[in-house]
This record gives structure tokens, sequence and C-alpha cells, in this order.
């Protein structure tokens, strides 16, 4: 049975700096977009641990996330624009409704938490175009996340764990 620990070592994982979670960019494109000063598209692995969350963010470009191994990924989208919001569960039973690709719409709030299962991880990819910028990167608030949407405030609250 594969660990966390033998998948951080074997990826080289590495502490997120932005949020918890381990991560490793995977590519990041030579080519550039806007006045040349950021990546045309970049790849990361991401992956959870324990009770790691990945706090709610959002970010100015789609984000498609891709699960490889472990537990289910439960993520919570909140979109602002539209006021709509839904949970949508990454893994390998498509038969139960998980689904192995999400695509996150720039703009969207998300986050997300390790759903149950015999393994102490959950292992994804995440893809960006334009890659990914750490200026761009947007920590929710709880509290206005939970007014705009109450019915989620304890989804929220779950990947809200500095407030």
């Amino acid at each position: 049975m594969t660990t966390a620990t033998e998948v951080i070592r074997a990826l080289k994982l590495r502490p997120h700096p932005l949020e918890w979670g381990y991560f490793h960019e995977t590519y990041r494109s030579m080519a550039t977009v806007q006045d040349g000063t950021r990546s045309m598209n970049t790849a990361i692995y991401y992956m959870l641990t324990g009770a790691g969350v990945s706090e709610m963010h959002r970010l100015p470009g789609d984000e498609i996330y891709h699960w490889y191994a472990g537990n289910p990924l439960e993520t919570l989208l909140l979109n602002p624009a539209t006021g709509r919001a839904e949970m949508v569960v990454l893994g390998a039973d498509v038969a139960a409704g998980q689904r192995p690709q999400l695509v996150v719409p720039g703009g969207t709030w998300q986050g997300s938490c390790r759903g149950a299962g015999p393994f102490d991880f959950t292992l994804i990819g995440a893809t960006m175009a334009p890659g990914f910028d750490s200026a761009d990167y947007v920590r929710g608030g709880r509290v206005k996340l939970t007014k705009a949407f109450p019915q989620y405030a304890e989804e929220i609250a779950m990947r809200t764990p500095q407030g």
C-alpha cells in the first residue's frame, strides 16, 4: 500500500507556501503572455494529508484539477458572479458521481478537503493557463463567504481554518 510519505518522497513534494498540503511544480511554459511576464501555462502535483485543507481562495484564471490517487477530494465552489454554489467530489468512483477532472472557472472561490477512504492522502494535479502566479492568489475570509453563501457555512468553516 502506498502512503503519503512514499508519494511525497517519490514525487519530490514540498510544503505549499500559500496553503496547507504539499506540491511540486512539474511544468512551467517558457512561452509567455501578458507582455512577457507570465508563463503561458503551468502544472503541479498537489497533495492533502491528515486534516489539511486547500483553503478557500480564488484565482483570476481557470484552473483544472485532475484526480490521481488516494481518497476522493471534496471541493466547494462558490461563484460570486452567478450566486451558484456546489460541492464536487473528485475521485475514481464515477458510478457514484465522482469525477476524475474538474474545471474551476476563474474568479470562483474554491476550497477542498480530503474525503473519507482508506488512504492517508489525496493526490491531484492542477493546470492553469495563463500560468499560476502567487500574486494572483486571494484567500477567502470566513465571515464574508458565509454571509454570501449561508447554506454552506459548515463547509466554508472547514475550509477557512485561519478565519
